[in-house]
Formats: C-alpha cells, sequence, structure tokens
C-alpha cells in the first residue's frame, strides 16, 4: 500500500499527471543527451544550475559535464558556486595557472576546512577542476576560465586578505582593517556570539567593515595606476578585485550575522542579494560580453515566486536573475528518487553517509518515478512562448530539499518546498537513484556504497 499523498491530489490525478510527463521527458544518459537543453539554454548570459542536496555525486557531475559543454560550446566566462569567496579564489588561482597556486586540485580542495567541508572538498570537484585547468593552459589569459564563490559566510577569512592586501599595497590604508579585526576579536570568530551580543546591546562592528569597504573603493583608481605602472593589468586588476570583494563580504557577513539570530528572512534574504551582487560585479569584471554558470541549491537558482519561499517575503538569485535579466537567464533544477547522500545530523555534526528514502507519494518526485524509473530531462516552454503545458502541470506539489543537515526519518515533515514546477525551472534533471558524493576528508565505500550500518528508519 502507497503512503499517504504528500500532495492533495488523488492517485488517479497522480497517475495521469505521470502518464503526461512521461510523454513529454526525454533520455538523460550520457552529455549528448544534454543537446535539447544545450538548444534550451540557447543565448543566456546567465545560466543556474541546481542540486537538490549538497552531498550527491551525480548532481556534480551531471552540473560539470553540462558546464564542460557550454564552456567548449558558448564561451562561457566562469563557474560561480556557492562556496566562500576566499577558498574559491585559490581554486580560482589554480585553474588558471597561476604561481604558487597550488600541487593539485585535490590538495587545494583538501584546504577547504570550514563545515560543510564536503560541498567543494570532495572528489567530483577535484575531477572537474582539473579538467578547468587543462582547458585554460592553453588560452590566453583574458579569456581563462575562472572559479569564484558567491557566498556571505568567510567573515574572518575576508577580513585577513584584505589585511594582508593593504599592507602589501599601501601600508598607511591597513589601519582601517586592523580596527575592523579588533572589533571582531572579542567574538573569537564565533558568528553566533557575535550576532547575540549585538542583540544584547554590546554594539555592532557595522561601522567598522563599512568603512574600511570605503575607503578600499576611495583608493580603487590610485590601486589601478600602481596596477598599470607595475605592468600588472588583468592580474592586478583582478587581484585588486579580489580584496575588494573580501570587504565586501565582510560588510555583509556582518549583517547577515546580525540579522541571523533574529530570526525570519532578513538573513536569507541579505544571504542571497549578496550572491546576486556578486554575481554582477564578476560579470562586470569580465566585459559585456561575459556569460555565467551558476551552481547552488535549488532553494537559491529556483525562482522563489514559484514556491511559498514567497509567502514567507524570501526572494532568490533565481528570481533576481529572472527580473534583472529577463529573458537571459536559464534556470535548471534537479531531483531524485531515491539514493544516499553525505550530510550531517545537525550543525557541525560530522559528515555521514546516509540513505535517502523513497519519495514521498504525490510529490514531483514521485511523479518523475511513476513516469519511468530512469534519468530524464524535462524542458519546459519559455515564459514568453506563449506554448503551456497541462494544467496539472501548474499544481502545486511538493519537490525534495536536503540541505547539510538532514534527517531521513524525518523529512516529510520539513523536506519538501511546495513548488510550482515549470514556473519554478526552466527544464529539470531527473536522477532516479542517486549516489553520495565522495569527500576529500571522508572515506566513502567503493562505488559509493553505503554500509547497513548507517541510519535506519529511512
Amino acid at each position: 500500500m502507497r503512503r499517504r499523498m504528500l500532495s492533495g491530489s488523488s492517485e488517479d490525478e497522480v497517475r495521469r499527471l505521470a502518464e503526461e510527463v512521461a510523454s513529454r521527458t526525454l533520455p538523460l544518459e550520457t552529455a549528448a543527451d544534454l543537446d535539447p537543453l544545450m538548444e534550451r539554454i540557447g543565448e543566456a548570459r546567465y545560466v543556474l544550475l541546481g542540486e537538490a542536496s549538497h552531498g550527491t555525486s551525480e548532481y556534480y557531475t551531471w552540473r560539470a559535464r553540462l558546464s564542460e559543454r557550454l564552456i567548449r560550446e558558448k564561451g562561457f566566462s566562469f563557474v560561480a558556486v556557492e562556496g566562500d569567496w576566499p577558498d574559491c579564489y585559490r581554486v580560482n588561482r589554480y585553474v588558471k595557472g597561476r604561481p604558487q597556486s597550488g600541487e593539485s586540485a585535490e590538495q587545494v580542495l583538501h584546504a577547504f576546512d570550514r563545515w560543510p567541508t564536503w560541498m567543494w572538498a570532495n572528489r567530483e570537484i577535484v575531477q572537474f577542476t582539473e579538467w578547468l585547468r587543462n582547458w585554460n593552459a592553453d588560452t590566453l589569459e583574458e579569456a581563462k576560465v575562472g572559479f569564484f564563490g558567491l557566498d556571505v559566510y568567510s567573515l574572518w577569512d575576508s577580513l585577513q586578505v584584505v589585511k594582508q592586501y593593504l599592507e602589501e599595497t599601501d601600508p598607511d590604508a591597513a589601519a582601517a582593517a586592523q580596527r575592523a579585526f579588533r572589533c571582531f576579536e572579542p567574538y573569537g570568530e564565533d558568528a553566533q556570539d557575535y550576532g547575540w551580543a549585538t542583540i544584547l546591546n554590546a554594539g555592532s562592528c557595522e561601522a567598522a567593515v563599512v568603512k574600511l569597504l570605503c575607503e578600499l573603493r576611495e583608493k580603487a583608481l590610485e590601486y589601478a595606476g600602481l596596477d598599470r605602472r607595475a605592468g600588472q593589468n588583468g592580474r592586478a586588476r583582478e587581484a585588486f578585485f579580489d580584496a575588494e570583494q573580501n570587504a565586501l563580504v565582510a560588510k555583509n557577513a556582518e549583517r547577515y550575522y546580525r540579522t541571523m539570530v533574529r530570526g525570519g528572512a532578513a538573513s536569507w534574504n541579505v544571504r542571497d542579494h549578496h550572491m546576486f551582487e556578486t554575481l554582477e560585479r564578476l560579470m562586470e569584471l569580465h566585459g559585456p560580453e561575459a556569460r555565467a554558470i551558476v551552481w547552488e541549491h535549488n532553494t537559491h537558482i529556483g525562482d522563489a515566486r514559484a514556491t511559498d519561499m514567497a509567502a514567507s517575503g524570501m526572494v532568490n538569485i533565481g528570481q533576481l536573475a529572472r527580473e534583472r535579466h529577463d529573458g537571459e537567464a536559464a534556470l535548471v533544477g534537479f531531483g531524485s528518487h531515491r539514493g544516499s547522500v553525505i550530510a550531517g545530523s545537525s550543525w557541525g555534526a560530522p559528515m555521514q553517509a546516509m540513505r535517502v528514502p523513497e519519495a514521498e507519494a504525490g510529490s514531483w518526485e514521485d511523479v518523475f518515478h511513476r513516469a519511468g524509473a530512469e534519468n530524464q530531462l524535462l524542458l519546459f516552454p519559455p515564459g514568453n512562448s506563449g506554448a503551456t503545458l497541462p494544467e496539472a502541470f501548474y499544481e502545486t506539489r511538493g519537490h525534495r530539499a536536503i540541505g547539510v543537515v538532514y534527517e531521513p526519518a524525518h523529512e516529510r515533515f520539513g523536506n519538501y518546498v511546495p513548488t510550482v514546477l515549470p514556473r519554478r525551472y526552466d527544464a529539470f534533471l531527473f536522477i532516479d537513484e542517486t549516489r553520495a558524493l565522495d569527500p576529500l576528508h571522508l572515506r566513502v565505500r567503493p562505488e559509493h556504497e553505503v554500509p547497513e550500518t548507517f541510519p535506519s528508519g529511512v
């Protein structure tokens, strides 16, 4: 007997929708099967690729396959991910073959040591990073494809980068970075302690980080002049961009941690606005012909207006991309029916491979599984095409979202986002059965096998 429906649909309604889905999906087995998606992407300048978890191998490998094709065939400029700027900038230096940038991708990625380390310190990303370095090896400096982080968490690491840049470039200006450091020093790099302190009227460091960013930007022309005299041009321009971006991260991270402890949608919106601002800055850095690939969770890249996030006052990078760049953004979601995943049982807990149970009855993942127990690609009609799908496609259904914290036994109550799928994405990749990714800091068993001793009740 099937479980009670997650949606309000009857068994017959779900079955009929699955038949409609089956009549429209395309097979997804090899990179060549991405041809229809490449055509659907067309001349889009922003291609946002999602994932339904932060610990699934197939989401990473399919995004890599698509990204490689976008870079080779459409000349995309960079990959921007849901990762910290300083860590990802080290990867950027490695893939561009910069001096002293690391001996191997595995060495560089192993340095990702902030929980959840597995998101980028994994062997799937090692393989993509080495591909990117090889691609760049025979490419002119200005055409090398970069790898950047969009996230806002790296407050202390970013302050350290700005301090070091100013000490080397303009020691007289380094005092601003020192003041910001001293302001945060009492909190011992504990973001929650800092956030609660601001609620308890212990003051904030907002003024210090805002002043740091302003002073850095006021001297931008002077630093650019120094760069030109040094004859470094593009590399030095990117070095200044790196320092400026870290100052921006510090400013927005301070605000994020100050709002996070208050709860609600405010901190989420600070984070996604920061990620979108960073994306726009990267596009400007790469010039008017720039094209961007973004790797983030579905909850960030899928249009928030097609989910219950909108009712909570939340926006995300997918919504902002569509609003600001109508017709130039392609949003690609991912999902699966069952498998395994790397996650933690609580925030900061050790990573472990967990079983992902079969999707809840009536969910989008259940519909796709009924449409055929195989990997599938579904393209949705462009919003300006006038084409529509049967009405059942526009019903709200649960769409699974697994974060870095996961409790499989209770996922029905917190891991499904009510979603109108064709309005949330432009395309959807469905992987029927997935495997946990392979973290650098944890050896998963061969073939990503999950031993029987892993959590039960899933």
